[in-house]
């Protein structure tokens, strides 16, 4: 019947393995989810799913505010869609066994909305108003909780957070690692 083993060579898997936070059996599983997402029809090496069906059919990013964003982070190809590389790599930075190192440069990329390597205060609006939903913070609450991050975390008062100030401020975020997973 061709299980989904058969689809890769050992070397392949050695590979996948080598670049990933997974074994070969976890990388085999991860492949068994992503041929489930199409019902089956992406079976084939080089199968690309629609973001789409990811965000809607994947449980893990269904109910997440940021799914559009994880998406486009970790597609390769502008034309809305993912291959399985691109999934097996987002499953495994979400993974268990990724390093906080990993997962912070992913998430700075993720709140990075414009993509202009900063965190501006538009950046940090939009995350605020993912996370509170329809509970949306006035202007003056929403100004004064940027004025409050900023003053704590922009360490070269540029109003915008580098890279390493935002890796700063994930540091001394305890349940980051905990938020920033999705298990297999």
């Amino acid at each position: 019947m061709g299980g989904t083993q058969s689809i890769f060579t050992e070397q392949e898997l050695d590979d996948y393995q080598e670049l990933t936070y997974f074994t070969k059996k976890e990388i085999l599983h991860v492949h068994k989810r992503f041929v489930e997402l199409e019902q089956g029809k992406a079976k084939e090496k080089n199968a690309k799913i629609p973001i789409e069906r990811i965000k809607d059919d994947l449980p893990e990013l269904k109910v997440n505010p940021f799914k559009d964003r994880i998406c486009k982070v970790f597609s390769s190809s502008d034309d809305g869609t993912m291959s399985f590389e691109d999934f097996l790599d987002m499953m495994s930075v979400f993974s268990e066994n990724a390093p906080k190192s990993v997962k912070v440069e992913y998430a700075f990329r993720i709140y990075d909305f414009d993509e202009d390597d900063v965190i501006s205060s538009r950046d940090l609006q939009e995350v605020v108003n993912r996370l509170t939903g329809d509970q949306h913070l006035s202007d003056e609450d929403m100004q004064q909780l940027i004025d409050n991050i900023f003053e704590e975390a922009d360490l070269d008062d540029d109003d915008s957070l580098s890279f390493a100030e935002f890796e700063h401020v994930i540091s001394k975020a305890p349940d980051f690692m905990n938020s920033f997973r999705i298990r297999l």
